[in-house]
């Protein structure tokens, strides 16, 4: 695939300065906010990096399932195979049938990325409303790591203000490094720099960060830590580091002209 001037200047970049692009898990509905007109939605699974658009290949989930309260839905054996930037991707329709807050989350396969001689596991979730009902979105799901938004992560306008709590194991993570992105889905923004690919917060003692949104469209954030354990790398011998990555997807919708 011909690489666009955005995505080109932003691997160049990367090269130069040595500074990797930043890795996102993609859990993307069609739909963030569901009407008993609409119960049923799409949802793309990928591995990304969102805002230069260059792909890399997802390998079936270990796990991905919707998960409402204390109740979860495996969706895995539903998931097809599908591409997202010419790279092997999952997709598949789900439909909701009662009011809630819903989870959709992804545990992958762990990913080799040599050039940073680790591997890559990100937990990635994204949240939903369905019917009027938005009891809930501020609950832990009980990930290995994850965002938990003290912002509403539904119905916000461009412009505002998104806060999380980074938790690793269930625990606040002070002074976590958050990674966002926007996710450039139509290719059409450029960059001024490399710096300004992926923007960089900081937590504070408890976890807790916000970072103001000015565009319309999917924000991606990853908080990222070292496990407490290793892999074997791939040639099965030597032990090898992992990432933990805790992202979290969240839609900010432009307003509406009357």
């Amino acid at each position: 695939m011909k690489m666009k001037a955005a995505s080109m200047t932003a691997v160049l970049l990367a090269c130069l300065t040595g500074n990797a692009l930043a890795h996102f898990g993609m859990v993307i509905p069609s739909e963030n906010i569901l009407t008993p007109a609409k119960k049923s939605f799409k949802v793309d699974l990928s591995f990304i990096h969102p805002f230069a658009m260059i792909g890399m290949d997802l390998a079936k989930p270990k796990q991905f399932y919707l998960s409402n309260g204390k109740d979860q839905t495996d969706l895995l054996p539903q998931l097809k195979v599908s591409k997202v930037l010419e790279h092997q991707a999952w997709t598949t329709d789900v439909t909701i049938k009662k009011p809630g807050v819903y989870g959709l989350v992804m545990e992958p396969t762990p990913y080799w990325e040599p050039a940073e001689d680790i591997y890559i596991i990100h937990y990635t979730k994204t949240l939903i409303a369905a019917f009027g009902d938005d009891q809930g979105w501020d609950e832990p799901l009980g990930l290995a790591t994850e965002i938990v938004p003290l912002t509403r992560p539904f119905a916000n306008y461009a412009g505002n203000s998104f806060t999380g709590k980074v938790l690793l194991n269930g625990k606040p993570v002070p002074g976590a490094e958050v990674e966002v992105e926007f996710y450039n889905q139509d290719n059409k923004l450029d960059t001024l720099s490399d710096y300004h690919v992926t923007q960089v917060v900081k937590a504070d003692e408890n976890g807790i960060f916000t970072f103001a949104c000015p565009l319309a469209g999917w924000w991606g954030f990853a908080a990222l830590n070292e496990a407490d354990y290793k892999l074997k790398g791939p040639d099965g011998k030597e032990d090898k580091g992992v990432e933990l990555g805790a992202v979290l997807w969240t839609y900010l919708d432009a307003y509406k002209n009357k």
